[in-house]
């Protein structure tokens, strides 16, 4: 019959630990919480100029690209029509004096062709060809 009160004694003893243990848990992954957040808020002001600079050089290049893909598009597509295999050209490469050219790959020596198996007359009915 001791045993049930002391038993009921040290639960009750250990709860109170365990409840302020877990209120440090929760009282530090809100520390971590905020710490995190604090964090990102920085790191978001910080890039906030640079992000507003790349959107006003994207409206400032808007019209000039958009030129470009007129002007350009046609020419492209033509190129484009006239090249089937981008593979057989090496990277264009850019001269002294600004011209841009196109090497063609060297091509590959011709294989021989792969040896086959002389014909052989099919057997008649009856006869075995060993």
């Amino acid at each position: 019959m001791k045993r049930i009160p002391a038993l009921i004694l040290a639960a009750c003893l250990m709860s109170p630990p365990a409840y302020a243990q877990e209120a440090e848990n929760d009282e530090s992954d809100s520390l971590m919480k905020r710490g995190a957040e604090m964090f990102l808020r920085g790191l978001m002001d910080e890039l906030d100029p640079a992000m507003r600079e790349l959107e006003d050089l994207a409206g400032e290049m808007e019209p000039a690209l958009r030129s470009f893909g007129e002007e350009m598009g046609p020419a492209l597509r033509d190129l484009m029509g006239q090249v089937q295999d981008w593979s057989r050209y090496e990277p264009p490469e850019m001269l002294p004096n600004g011209d841009i050219i196109l090497r063609r790959k060297p091509e590959e020596p011709d294989l021989p062709a792969p040896l086959t198996p002389p014909e052989l007359d099919p057997p008649e009915e009856g006869e075995i060809d060993l």
